[in-house]
């Protein structure tokens, strides 16, 4: 892990969906959902969510507790803060077959090393590790996940010839879903998940004695988000996203600690019990849902997951104002998105309205928060690393207001 850190704590979540079958009146599922993707959905346009019964997977959502000290109450997607036995050298002996692989056999990414996200470009090396940061993130993001949900993703001795073959081969191994949750028996997996919440050095140690390896190749990069200062507390993460696909919807248990409650719901589903304030959603989830919409087939978008991951991810670390009583948060490639953002994430104030012509919607990247449950996404860029432009359920009035 990273002491040298000043003002975040490295964290990895993992967004993970699992299918089920679509609803006998969905007969359009494969219908473009508005705009193409890459291409720019101006603040100007209006698109609508993909009906729930469109999709035939669910995404996993876990309830924080009241009395947590980051997000209280907020549905987020598994996940958690690093810890030191992620990078332990003890993994090398886990990982024995896969050392030869460069980064244990993941794909390498094509993003030039000087623009990745300092999480993944750290030389894990010089701060006493020889576990690469990409598998290190993968591992916090499966563990947490096994400690808030009770979802183990693991590779079994037999499975692991297979997967060597196929990393050798470098096959097309993930053109269908093909993972699955671990099926040990369900006395044994308690057993394993109290060990682990006890102490995160367990989970070396029940892989060791289960012989399994985490599945670390079922997770694709998918973003990179940093928590802005004076927003959700004094804490703040630097965080890898991955995602997964399953083919079916596993054994979930809540940990009756941190997390309250757990649902298996449509992006579509999420989104609307947010805007009914059913529930409270943060911005990176209320993003990353609405990138999902635009593809509500498992499919495609596990097949779009695992090949864009190879692209890399840009850096986020959300720039916010306050306007006239409601949060205008500005992210990378946004015309008014600071070049320096050391320091630029505190809350600001926007003392000119007149620094554009209210009229120019160029160049456009943010979100408008106008209360906790009401976000509006305000977006004219093109994305990188050949993302996904999140569907724009409904715009905030183009005025003076809403510009910077």
């Amino acid at each position: 892990m990273n002491t040298n850190l000043k003002h975040w704590k490295e964290a990895a979540t993992l967004i993970l969906v699992a299918g089920h079958r679509l609803g006998a009146d969905c007969l359009s599922a494969r219908t473009p959902v508005t705009a193409a993707r890459g291409s720019p959905l101006g603040s100007s346009g209006r698109s609508h969510l993909p009906h729930e019964s469109c999709f035939d997977y669910d995404v996993l959502l876990l309830k924080r507790s009241s009395k947590s000290g980051f997000m209280p109450n907020a549905y987020v997607f598994p996940g958690g803060m690093l810890d030191s036995s992620d990078f332990s050298s003890e993994w090398l002996d886990i990982f024995t077959s896969f050392g030869n692989f460069p980064n244990f056999g993941l794909r390498s990414v094509t993003q030039p090393v000087e623009t990745r996200p300092p999480m993944f470009a750290t030389d894990r090396l010089k701060l006493g590790s020889p576990i690469p940061g990409e598998v290190a993130f993968r591992i916090c993001a499966l563990r947490e996940t096994f400690e808030e949900s009770g979802v183990l993703l693991v590779v079994s001795k037999v499975e692991e010839k297979s997967l060597l073959k196929n990393i050798e081969d470098r096959c097309a191994t993930d053109q269908v879903p093909h993972n699955k949750a671990s099926d040990l028996c369900s006395s044994e997996l308690t057993k394993w998940r109290a060990l682990v919440n006890q102490n995160s050095s367990n989970f070396i140690r029940m892989c060791r004695e289960l012989e399994v390896l985490p599945n670390i190749w079922a997770l694709h990069e998918w973003s990179n988000w940093l928590t802005p200062t004076g927003r959700y507390g004094v804490t703040r993460f630097d965080t890898a996203f991955f995602i997964c696909c399953l083919q079916e919807i596993p054994d979930t248990l809540q940990d009756e600690k941190e997390i309250v409650r757990f649902q298996w719901s449509t992006p579509s589903e999420v989104l609307q019990s947010y805007q009914a304030r059913e529930i409270w959603i943060a911005p990176p989830q209320f993003y990353e849902l609405s990138r999902m919409c635009r593809l509500p087939l498992l499919n495609d978008l596990h097949n779009f997951s695992s090949q864009r991951a190879t692209e890399g991810c840009e850096q986020w670390l959300p720039v916010v104002y306050l306007k006239d009583q409601h949060y205008i948060s500005l992210l990378p490639g946004d015309k008014h998105y600071p070049l320096d953002t050391l320091g630029a994430s505190e809350v600001g104030t926007s003392a000119d309205p007149q620094l554009e012509d209210p009229q120019d919607d160029s160049a456009l990247h943010r979100l408008v928060i106008i209360d906790p449950s009401t976000i509006t996404l305000q977006i004219t860029i093109t994305p990188k690393y050949k993302h996904l432009l999140p569907v724009v359920e409904q715009t905030f009035p183009r005025d003076s207001e809403s510009q910077l």
